[in-house]
């Protein structure tokens, strides 16, 4: 994919998170937590069904339309290709995984091994802290064996800080070498520890590029279930909710997950006419991106339906 030039934009919030190889501890550090992305280029990672289901492929961009804030937008880039990925597995390590573990390890593992061959993974572990399970030093790999190890780094214990590891997750991306940027996440219960709330969080994800996929593997005995922030979390981003009903079926839903990301389609447009105003703060920008057939028929996207623009 064509590798764009950007003029960045900076969101800051007032919570500092870990740099790569250290664990979030609940201290705060000096600087803070910046999500960056650009400007002048928007960038939309689309994926595309039939109403009856199965991936629509060989679209034109004549098939698509994209509306900012309601303005219809002009694409400048577009591209169907199975273009390699930055990946970040955000896995849940709290005590209430240890029966679980294995099966999201070993459904990861195949998941990787079902991607693009050139795509680089992270992985964030978290139960009450949030730590990397690569080495220090390594950003990146796409090494089967050290990503196992990385997915087994840690003891299951304590609780859940979902919202700051997707953070991390999120400022990890910005390291990546490729346009597309994907979080899988996978936990089994609601936030309870987090040094940031959802509304920050929220707006991490609106200023970030990122496709977000959740796993709930739901307890209902858990009083901290929250599956409505799972989806929500993936809907903001353009990714998908899963909630399996057994462990059996993590595997095929990583391997659904695999398969969007190879079949979906890069849109990028420069906003105009878009509402925004000199001297103003940054905004939220509502997004709808549509597809059709070339017999007019209206398809199922996903695709992200908001992002922060700056001024």
């Amino acid at each position: 994919m064509q590798r764009f030039v950007l003029r960045w934009f900076y969101i800051s919030i007032s919570t500092a998170l870990l740099t790569a190889g250290t664990a979030f501890t609940g201290k705060t550090e000096q600087a803070p937590f910046v999500i960056r992305d650009n400007v002048n280029l928007v960038l939309l990672d689309v994926s595309v069904r039939k109403p009856e289901g199965g991936y629509v492929t060989g679209l034109s961009r004549n098939n698509f339309t994209v509306e900012d804030n309601g303005v219809k937008q002009q694409m400048t880039q577009f591209a169907a290709v199975d273009a390699p990925a930055t990946v970040g597995l955000i896995v849940d390590n709290s005590g209430s995984m240890l029966r679980k573990r294995q099966e999201v390890v070993m459904s990861g593992l195949e998941f990787a091994r079902s991607s693009n061959r050139n795509d680089e993974f992270f992985v964030v572990n978290f139960n009450d802290a949030v730590y990397f399970g690569l080495p220090g030093g390594v950003d990146f790999t796409d090494r089967l064996q050290t990503l196992q190890k990385a997915l087994h780094f840690g003891s299951p214990v304590g609780q859940t800080a979902l919202y700051d590891a997707i953070a991390t997750g999120l400022r990890h991306l910005e390291r990546g070498h490729y346009d597309t940027r994907t979080l899988i996440v996978v936990s089994d219960g609601g936030d309870n520890v987090s040094q940031i709330d959802f509304s920050e969080l929220k707006r991490l994800i609106e200023a970030s590029r990122a496709t977000i996929y959740t796993i709930g593997l739901l307890d209902p005995d858990d009083r901290d279930l929250n599956p409505k922030v799972l989806r929500k979390i993936s809907s903001l981003s353009g990714g998908g909710f899963f909630a399996p009903d057994k462990l059996d079926d993590l595997p095929a839903i990583f391997e659904k997950i695999a398969q969007d990301l190879r079949n979906r389609y890069s849109i990028a447009f420069i906003p105009r006419n878009t509402l925004n105003k000199p001297n103003h703060k940054p905004a939220v920008h509502t997004l709808k991106v549509v597809a059709r057939n070339n017999q007019g028929k209206k398809l199922i996207v996903h695709s992200r339906t908001a992002y922060i623009a700056a001024q």
